[in-house]
């Protein structure tokens, strides 16, 4: 009983596990089955991946392309809005317009005015013909005649941009000295125009002391030389300015009119005669002689103290001299004197 219930229970368990059997099967190929299945989309999947991949790559080309191209196209602006900038600055330092309006007379949509007559080109005197007309413009034709332009300016040599400065500083110094010059041909005229007065006055006053001396020298010269004849003769008569006066004396018995051939009491007295007439001539308060007697003799001393005392009504005399007659017809003597211990003294003593 025990061996058939045992065996009752393994026929059971048999047929459990032929049937568990049967769905590990069923399981396995329905497993299998979505295995494929999952295979196959994971396949799908890579393909679609790789698609996508290569288009994501396709993409990234066209993106870094796409950069490039907006990265040129910054750096392109840049550059041109900095040529622009270059270009205004320039317009404005060198032509001192503004871009708007150099843009807005001399744009492109503007006509051309007519180009100037070439060398040896003569224009129509109508001003309805073609060539005085405006004409389109062209950016070859007139890049042409900027070359054309810039070989002119560039024959021209070097332009000095501050030449216009300069000369207003030139012109302005031009008309400082030119005041200045005119000025100084007016302080010019002035001084002119006194020395030319100051000569007048000195001519004036020479000639006249000259004409008196004259006339005095020869009154004079025959009271210290009786009988004798002096003068004074002008060098050049025609310019009183320049000109020497020359004396000559004659004293009586002699024929020889040069000072130089007279004795030296003979020239000492016709020094005095010149003197005294110029005194005469043009008296002043005092007058002072220092040995003007020396070398003459008593006659001719005699002769000088007359002419002395006539002086004295009009003018004080100091004279200083040794001769006794002269110290007689002082009013007032003044000398020196030692005594024996040797110290010197002034001592005075008036005669009248």
């Amino acid at each position: 009983a025990r061996a058939a219930h045992e065996a009752e229970v393994a026929g059971a368990v048999a047929d459990g596990a032929r049937q568990l059997l049967a769905h590990v099967e069923a399981s396995l190929a329905r497993a299998e089955a979505e295995r494929a299945a999952a295979e196959e989309a994971r396949a799908e999947r890579e393909r679609a991946l790789d698609a996508e991949r290569a288009a994501g790559r396709e993409l990234k080309e066209e993106l870094d392309k796409l950069t490039d191209s907006v990265h040129r196209g910054e750096v392109l602006g840049a550059e041109k809005r900095l040529r622009i900038e270059q270009l205004e600055a320039r317009a404005l330092e060198e032509l001192g317009v503004e871009p708007a309006s150099l843009v807005a007379e001399y744009g492109p949509e503007q006509p051309v005015p007519p180009s100037p007559p070439a060398e040896g080109e003569e224009l129509p005197d109508d001003p309805e013909h073609p060539r005085n007309q405006p004409v389109p413009f062209v950016r070859a034709e007139q890049e042409k005649r900027l070359r054309a332009a810039e070989r002119a300016y560039k024959q021209l040599g070097k332009v000095n941009p501050l030449a216009l400065e300069e000369f207003a500083a030139l012109e302005e110094r031009h008309q400082f000295l030119s005041e200045q010059l005119e000025d100084l041909k007016k302080t010019r005229a002035d001084l002119l125009r006194m020395v030319k007065e100051v000569d007048e006055r000195v001519e004036q006053v020479f000639t006249a002391a000259y004409h008196d001396t004259a006339r005095e020298f020869e009154g004079v010269f025959s009271r210290l030389f009786p009988g004798g004849e002096g003068r004074l003769v002008l060098t050049d008569p025609n310019d009183m300015l320049t000109t020497g006066v020359e004396v000559e004396a004659r004293p009586p018995g002699k024929k020889v009119k040069r000072l130089s051939l007279l004795s030296g009491g003979e020239r000492s007295l016709t020094a005095v005669a010149l003197l005294v007439s110029i005194f005469k001539a043009r008296p002043s308060p005092f007058y002072v002689m220092d040995e003007v007697e020396a070398a003459l003799d008593d006659t001719n001393l005699q002769r000088l103290i007359r002419i002395m005392r006539e002086l004295k009504d009009s003018s004080q005399l100091i004279v200083i001299t040794h001769q006794k007659r002269t110290m007689e017809v002082a009013d007032a003597l003044y000398g020196v004197s030692m005594q024996g211990d040797g110290v010197s003294k002034v001592i005075s003593q008036r005669l009248s």
